[in-house]
């Protein structure tokens, strides 16, 4: 297994990945927030697995975690395979829980963290995010496999929201449990100063929620001793405005990871995320300077990634950063289309830079629409759409003239169909007869309708439209004032006692 010497993203099963890519002692420091059970309530876990599935959602993480074969397979390999102590906590674990979905969880976790210990360096650190329900099992394990002398902390990750009336008090923090290979860990320890005065080196990094909800400052400083942050973390939440916001359900504050990293990495060392997600981590870890491995199953998670990469770093994919996992020829493409639609339908959105509609869950009929390109094309800074729709099956004129008809019941100024086979003729001559949008921005005409081949788009045709970079100086002037105008209306909401998450 030769070393990983670029940063790298990858699409696939990250125990695979782990197990093919990863070398022994490549990390410096690990974070993971793994997705629990297709984010379901956790009393479904407990249900028999013979019981029906009541959800009819299609969601990036379906059919994650279950007692099935493939997990009941994976108890028999840590049973016969794993050393002696490991084998008998995870027999343990069945025998007082059950064979269900929680079993299933517990055990396709601690094969992981067996491979997440073994690709850790023996001065790393591991950080694993969970929530009080699951804590307290996951802390087992990893006494387990990390050993109890190498448990570090239970960081309460804790923020204000929105609470309903409930009868029980509302949960309002997450779990990080802290552990370490060995007792010589590099830890870089942060102080918080008791007020900005304290210190004339402070150094704001960010706004939590004080008493009576006003907002107040917290000062970070590690050039001069102060208060060392403590296993407490008032950091808020993503606020629905939030410029950072991605549309992922789960998207954790880029604050929270900048501070795990800061404590527990140096520039230059290699973090890795198996569970990388939208990749909040990987931002903080090309933000200060580290070098960084994401993992992730879904070609949606992949796709937003390669996003946020490209509009925070300007990174591109291949040139600056490695892909692994994703189809590299239209055989590859045509697996995926039938091994599954809607990763396929993801990542083919992703090669003309397409925002996927829904995020990951889309409930009832998506109008024809499975992707968005946003532009602004004017000084006016109207904001304009391009609809796209992914076609992984047989395709013909009628499916032209549906979107042309979306297009126009959407108010989309363009459309483009990705399809994976050859477009017929009357496809072609449909998608013509659309006519042009005339963009006065760039006083040139683009056709309102293009048909995009996959062999096309992997072979480096891109289709023809306005560039969607904001490029006129009203743009930025505006942005700035709209960003203002949104923290004024979360100041006044959040000091009126009220946070939303």
């Amino acid at each position: 297994m030769n070393p990983i010497t670029k940063n790298s993203l990858f699409y696939g099963d990250n125990l695979k990945i782990l197990r093919e890519y990863i070398p022994d002692e490549s990390a410096d420091l690990i974070y993971l927030d793994p997705p629990f059970n297709s984010n379901r309530n956790y009393d479904v876990l407990f249900k028999d697995e013979s019981g029906q599935d009541s959800e009819a959602q299609i969601t990036a993480f379906e059919d994650t975690w279950h007692w099935d074969r493939k997990a009941q397979e994976t108890y028999h390999e840590l049973i016969a395979d794993a050393p002696a102590h490991v084998g008998k906590m995870v027999s343990a674990l069945k025998d007082f829980i059950g064979a269900n979905q929680m079993t299933g969880y517990l055990v396709m976790m601690t094969v992981r963290l067996m491979e997440l210990h073994r690709v850790l360096k023996s001065t790393g650190s591991l950080y694993l995010h969970c929530d009080p329900t699951m804590s307290h099992y996951l802390k087992i394990v990893l006494d387990t496999i990390f050993g109890k002398e190498n448990f570090r902390n239970e960081i309460v990750w804790c923020y204000r929201k929105w609470n309903v009336r409930q009868p029980q008090f509302p949960s309002n923090h997450d779990i990080l449990l802290f552990y370490t290979k060995t007792r010589t860990n590099f830890f870089h320890t942060l102080f918080l100063p008791k007020s900005p005065k304290s210190s004339g080196k402070g150094k704001k990094i960010q706004s939590v929620m004080g008493e009576n909800g006003k907002r107040k400052s917290v000062y970070l400083d590690t050039d001069s001793e102060g208060t060392p942050v403590p296993d407490w973390w008032e950091i808020p939440i993503l606020n629905p405005m939030a410029s950072e916001r991605l549309g992922y359900p789960t998207q954790k504050p880029l604050a929270l990871l900048e501070r795990i990293l800061q404590s527990s990495s140096r520039e230059g060392d290699t973090v890795l995320d198996p569970f990388c997600g939208c990749g909040t981590s990987i931002h903080a870890a090309e933000k200060l300077n580290r070098k960084w491995l994401g993992i992730d199953i879904t070609h949606l998670s992949t796709s937003l990634l390669k996003y946020r990469l490209k509009d925070a770093f300007d990174l591109t994919e291949r040139k600056d950063y490695d892909i692994v996992g994703e189809p590299e020829d239209l055989a590859g493409a045509e697996r995926l289309a039938q091994e599954n639609r809607y990763q396929f339908q993801w990542w083919a959105l992703s090669l003309i830079q397409a925002k996927p509609v829904g995020g990951v869950k889309k409930k009832g009929k998506d109008r024809g629409i499975d992707g968005v390109v946003n532009f602004i094309d004017d000084s006016s800074e109207k904001a304009k759409r391009i609809i796209v729709q992914v076609k992984s099956g047989k395709a013909g004129a009628k499916d032209i003239r549906d979107l042309i008809g979306t297009a126009e019941n959407e108010n989309a100024q363009m459309g483009i169909f990705i399809t994976l086979n050859e477009p017929t003729k009357d496809m072609k001559t449909s998608a013509a007869q659309a006519g042009f949008y005339h963009s006065t921005g760039w006083s040139r005409n683009y056709p309102k309708i293009q048909i995009m081949t996959i062999e096309d788009l992997m072979n480096g045709k891109k289709p023809d439209l306005p560039p969607v970079k904001r490029t006129f100086k009203q743009t930025k002037k505006d942005i700035r004032e709209q960003d203002r105008w949104k923290q004024n209306v979360m100041d006044r909401f959040e000091t009126d006692g009220g946070y939303l998450q």
